[in-house]
């Protein structure tokens, strides 16, 4: 069966060592509730929900699936009873506002939660993903009256939220939806329409769901301009907040998926539905992108926990699979043969998925902390400075934690060999749970090409040139014995500085360029951001005592010669231009040989 042990001694690293995270919350008022203990206290009754109660659902929900039947959807056995289970333990209000029933904690804190769940049950996290998502939007955008009638319920968990953009003909644009919401003399609206690959879209989990749903009402100015944003319950709320009468927007259907086959992704009819705007018409796709953003960086929480949680496994089966002999003579000459551990090629892939883990830990909650200046912080600069970054590393976040935890899994996989093709050691369901993070929520090279183009070329590199500074000044600061990590760190700077102002030159002469060098270009801001992470590990591990903390400068050292080099490759597949693409003829995609 597969294992999960909460990695809780490098997340308490990551928050104690790496970011000293006490001394930034005690220095805001709006955080001094809380201290390292409070978060350590937290992470560690996390880990028990984790490991005791969603770990055992995940094989046998990926084997139930969701079920649709008559209209309604069916979750898993035990679903229920561990989704009340979180809800009673005010999992889905963590980080929320105490004015709506939340714990106010910060984002630093909230990630390393929300990694144990995705690590042991992503199809289960989800549910309360999507309905944590949905209170943010209406938090950022609806009226008070819809706060007090909706966000208690969406915390508590008695209700649950979704986000319905995507329809048959509109993914990735959105300004040309079809869902229409006609105005009604109440000042309601009914929405028509059909949206497809709504996560959590019906189930039996809550007694309510509450889908915010993309609609243009009649006149609207055409694309992303004309999209507003609608309330509409799957029970309309009476005015003293009771569930009234089922409403008309409902499920179709259910897909039948390659993974998170647990998680009930709808299609969903709505029949002249009742909704409700949220802000202002033809504004509804900012109030939507808030949601959206969130779960984006969720998404790149979703590859780190099951990056980690193939790593597990696999280190875990290498230690005990015996094959063969080491190359420098019989390790165990009381068995029949060595671990699988003695042979290079199976440590190259343990540590390839390792040294992803820790990088990527420490990025989601070097994120999570500009979140939490965003949020929390009255200096209207360090405000500002901090959505500079938010915006520009929330592509990272979701592309290349995603695109570099699929390698970690495939990896992991691989080390069992053909017992990694076989259902019971639990590596092919979290290999097909995983693919998805890299398609939804805009699939991988739409993050790519948000990065290069709105993040980038359209603000001259601003973005990415004050994320330069912060890392140079960083690793300028280093002690002299981290030199090594230092002049590497400065080094990548060097180089991705360099590229970008080759973007910025070449994007002026060829359109195609900034599409073309999307992927590679997003790539090399993630080998630069994991180099800043081992940076600051290496610079919270080198004065202190312990195993503990020498491997975490052992791992800085094979990061540092065993992965920063795809740097180079990604370079030069940039400087290779756009021409090599563009100049097939698109009916060479579609001839025959």
């Amino acid at each position: 069966m597969p294992i999960y042990n909460a990695p809780l001694a490098d997340m308490k690293f990551i928050l104690n060592d790496v970011f000293n995270a006490e001394q930034f919350w005690q220095a805001n008022e709006k955080l001094a509730h809380v201290d390292a203990a409070t978060a350590e206290a937290i992470l560690e009754e996390m880990a028990k929900f984790a490991q005791n109660v969603t770990l055992p659902l995940n094989r046998t929900g990926d084997e139930e699936g969701a079920h649709y039947e008559n209209g309604k959807v069916t979750t898993p056995a035990g679903f229920k009873e561990a989704f009340q289970q979180y809800a009673e333990g005010g999992w889905i209000g963590l980080g929320a506002d105490e004015e709506w029933g939340g714990q106010a904690m910060p984002k630093m804190l909230t990630v390393l939660a929300d990694e144990m769940l995705f690590a042991t049950n992503p199809s289960f996290m989800l549910y309360p993903l999507l309905s944590v998502g949905a209170g943010m939007a209406l938090n950022s955008y609806a009226s008070q009256e819809q706060k007090e009638t909706y966000l208690p319920k969406i915390y508590s968990g008695e209700w649950s939220g979704t986000m319905c953009l995507t329809e048959p003909h509109a993914g990735t644009d959105l300004g040309i939806i079809k869902t229409k919401a006609e105005p009604n003399e109440d000042g309601s609206y009914n929405i028509t329409g059909t949206k497809i690959f709504i996560t959590g879209g019906d189930h039996d989990l809550a007694e309510n769901i509450i889908h915010l749903v993309l609609a243009k009402t009649p006149n609207a100015p055409a694309g992303s301009r004309g999209i507003s944003l609608f309330i509409v319950p799957k029970f309309i709320v009476n005015a003293d907040g009771s569930l009234g009468e089922r409403n008309t927007a409902g499920p179709g259907s259910i897909e039948h998926k390659m993974g998170i086959k647990a998680s009930a992704t709808c299609v969903m009819n709505f029949d002249a539905a009742k909704g409700y705007l949220v802000g202002k018409e033809n504004e509804g796709l900012a109030a939507m992108f808030v949601m959206m953003n969130y779960e984006r960086l969720s998404m790149g929480i979703q590859g780190l926990g099951a990056s980690e949680y193939a790593y597990q496994n696999a280190a875990q089966y290498a230690t005990d699979r015996l094959q063969g002999r080491s190359a420098n003579g019989v390790q165990s000459p009381n068995k029949p043969a060595d671990s699988i551990l003695v042979h290079g090629d199976v440590r190259r892939m343990l540590l390839n998925a390792r040294a992803n883990n820790e990088a990527s830990r420490a990025f989601a909650v070097y994120v999570g902390q500009q979140l939490d200046i965003t949020k929390f912080s009255t200096d209207a600069e360090a405000i500002a400075k901090a959505n500079n970054r938010v915006a520009l590393l929330t592509p990272i976040a979701k592309a290349y934690l995603t695109d570099t935890a699929f390698d970690a899994a495939i990896d992991a996989q691989m080390v069992f060999g053909g017992h990694g093709f076989i259902r019971e050691w639990g590596m092919e369901q979290c290999v097909r749970d995983l693919r998805i993070a890299q398609i939804y929520e805009g699939t991988n090279g739409v993050q790519s090409q948000d990065l290069i183009g709105r993040k980038t070329i359209k603000c001259n590199g601003e973005f990415i040139a004050e994320y330069i500074a912060e890392i140079r000044d960083f690793a300028n600061d280093l002690d002299t014995d981290l030199n090594f990590i230092k002049d590497a760190t400065l080094d990548v700077a060097t180089e991705v500085d360099m590229i970008t102002q080759h973007i910025l030159e070449r994007a002026k002469e060829n359109a195609d360029f900034a599409n073309a060098a999307a992927v590679d270009y997003l790539h090399a801001v993630g080998l630069l951001s994991f180099s800043y992470m081992f940076a600051r590990i290496a610079n919270a591990a080198k004065n202190k005592d312990g195993q503990f903390y020498q491997d975490k400068l052992a791992l800085t050292h094979y990061f540092i010669q065993r992965v920063l080099p795809d740097l180079h490759a990604r370079i030069a597949k940039i400087k290779a231009g756009a021409e090599v693409l563009m100049n097939f003829s698109e009916d060479y995609f579609t001839t025959q040989a």
